[in-house]
């Protein structure tokens, strides 16, 4: 059975760090695009960070460049998510995805199409 399941979420103040942690069960990592999305209350879904299988290329939407670094480690088979300097603009459920095929990174972020997914965490800044 083909799992994922987030951790790592929680409440934290304005300018602080959290990270987030994604396990795979069922399958193994190595050969997946793997990403992080976020849904806020109200707002769209949308690719906060996605790395590529084939070459470890990645995305990040512009509103997290340089605050946020996705990573993997294949031996855990889990994916990390890194978010420093956090904003209240990030409070969001936060979730993984894991997909075979091999697309642009960038638009497999921006489209979401992902074909497994975890049931996310809350991720809430705010002082």
């Amino acid at each position: 059975q083909v799992q994922l399941v987030e951790s790592g979420g929680g409440l934290v103040q304005p300018g602080g760090s959290l990270r987030l942690s994604c396990v795979a069960s069922g399958f193994t990592l190595d050969n997946y695009s793997i990403g992080w999305f976020r849904r806020a209350p109200g707002k769209e879904r949308e690719g906060v960070s996605c790395m590529s299988s084939s070459d470890g290329s990645t995305y990040y939407i512009d509103s997290v460049e340089g605050r946020f670094t996705i990573a993997r480690d294949n031996a855990k088979n889990t994916v990390y998510l890194q978010m420093n300097s956090l904003k209240p603009e990030d409070t969001a459920v936060y979730y993984c995805a894991a997909d075979i095929r091999r697309l642009s990174i960038a638009t497999l972020c921006m489209s979401g199409f992902f074909a497994n997914w975890g049931q996310g965490t809350q991720v809430t800044v705010s002082s």
